[in-house]
């Protein structure tokens, strides 16, 4: 009923596919052998959405009247390589493999997990902390880039950072999370502005949310049981709390990007709206919104985005190209 109301005409196709079999990306590990992975996959008819999209990219005309956006808000994470069969194709990629070295040649995940890691652009020797780190994609496709000089991966509960250090462990050599500095923790992430104020470059905080694909399908621990109405009730205000310590722990003039998989404005916009009020009227700090319109024009060949989002981008599920949801806006620490 409330999903009715938000999207209106729109529902009827979000809700029949988020019933439909989801479709998923195969993001390619580059310390594996990539480049025959690669091969691989193209042999299989998939196609990398990402390097197509940034390859195809179309030049804004030099006398355009709308301000082209800095290199700094439009510039991708680098480095990433993901695979997905082309819109009306339900392929199913084959589990992934052992490579020689004895890591994993691709990890996949609902292509559109990607998006926020792309829209954070990563630059060579940034300061990154994951802030709900498990069960692991994003993380990795964080050390994907190679830009990380320090990777902090967090999260609160312990069994899913366990998660997390299997991913890494499966995918990502000894020497390269030593070197990359791969600090994985269980703190309250609502404390980090307490522990790490000032100190990244970049945050990406993909905060707890309903899960709304995940929690039609599966009954155990659901979070729309009625056992669990006061915490899901309580959803948004963590959520603000989560954004609020990573903005804290950015620096002056660094970038957060949040994003959940829910399709919910009250954990989406509201909470992006929320969290930087709290900022400016509890702390003096200034935050913008960065335009993500670009970004959207960039990815749409791939997925479908809700055309009203206030901030920031929400990939919406469609049949044609079963991804999502994925809610993410990106955001600059301005003081």
């Amino acid at each position: 009923m409330t999903y009715s109301v938000q999207f209106g005409d729109l529902w009827p196709s979000i809700r029949v596919s988020l019933l439909s079999e989801q479709k998923y990306g195969a993001l390619v590990n580059n310390f594996a052998s990539g480049d025959h992975v690669s091969a691989e996959l193209e042999q299989l008819k998939a196609r990398d959405f990402v390097n197509e999209a940034i390859f195809h990219r179309e030049p804004e005309p030099e006398n355009s009247q709308t301000a082209a956006p800095s290199p700094a808000s439009w510039a991708c994470s680098p480095n990433l390589r993901c695979f997905t069969f082309t819109r009306g194709d339900v392929s199913r990629f084959p589990p992934a493999r052992r490579g020689s070295l004895g890591l994993m040649d691709y990890y996949l995940m609902d292509a559109a997990s990607l998006l926020p890691v792309l829209a954070l652009g990563l630059q060579p020797g940034d300061t990154v902390l994951d802030l709900c780190a498990a069960p692991g994609g994003k993380t990795l496709a964080l050390l994907q880039t190679g830009c990380c000089r320090n990777l902090a991966a967090n999260d609160l509960s312990t069994s899913r950072t366990s998660r997390l250090q299997r991913v890494l462990h499966n995918y990502v050599p000894q020497d390269v999370r030593d070197k990359n500095r791969v600090r994985v923790t269980s703190w309250d992430g609502r404390k980090w502005g307490e522990l790490e104020g000032d100190t990244y470059d970049r945050v990406l905080v993909d905060v707890p949310c309903t899960t709304d694909r995940h929690s039609l399908h599966e009954e155990e621990n659901n979070i729309f049981q009625r056992s669990r109405k006061k915490e899901r009730q309580m959803l948004p205000m963590l959520q603000v709390q989560l954004l609020a310590a990573g903005l804290l722990a950015t620096k002056p003039g660094g970038h957060v990007v949040y994003s959940t998989c829910s399709l919910s404005h009250l954990q989406n916009e509201y909470v992006v709206q929320g969290a930087i009020e709290l900022l400016d009227n509890q702390y003096s700090i200034k935050v913008q919104v960065e335009d993500l319109t670009h970004f959207r024009k960039l990815f749409m060949n791939t997925f479908y985005f809700f055309p009203s989002c206030q901030v920031g981008e929400l990939v919406i599920p469609n049949l044609m190209a079963n991804f999502g949801p994925m809610y993410f806006c990106k955001m600059c620490r301005m003081t």
